[in-house]
């Protein structure tokens, strides 16, 4: 497996504090690749950030590994709504959007329905507050 490259974007990301698993062990790279949330496999792990990213198979753990800058889910998972309003509310992989090539994660279909509708004004928002709620995380 290669190396993660030098120099990625680290950020804080939505971890389950039981296993350590990134964004409930789905595949980062899946959501832009299928379309859609797949689980990950335990076979094909990879430690990045603080947390263990699970993928559903070796080529898209590798291009994890390559541009996890790319794959990571925009504010570490955070629900952008929420971010924008200058709270960490935890997104569900179930519950997500691609938008500017960029994977975002919602709390719930309500907040997503609100994105949707504003999301140039709520990434703005939430790219300003982003700074300081980061603060606000347990390291």
């Amino acid at each position: 497996m290669p190396p993660l490259a030098a120099g990625a974007l680290t950020e804080k990301v939505v971890i389950d504090r039981h296993t350590g698993l990134a964004i409930g062990g789905y595949d980062p790279v899946a959501f832009h690749t299928d379309g859609r949330a797949v689980p990950g496999h335990p076979d094909f792990e990879l430690q990045y950030g603080g947390a263990v990213w699970r993928f559903c198979n070796s080529g898209n753990r590798a291009a994890f590994a390559e541009r996890p800058d790319v794959y990571m889910p925009r504010f570490g998972g955070y629900d952008p709504v929420g971010i924008a309003h200058g709270v960490a509310v935890a997104g569900k992989p179930e519950v997500w959007l691609i938008s500017d090539s960029h994977l975002f994660l919602f709390h719930n279909s309500r907040r997503l329905e609100a994105f949707i509708a504003d999301a140039r004004h709520l990434t703005s928002a939430a790219e300003q507050k982003w700074p300081a709620v980061l603060q606000t995380l347990s390291p």
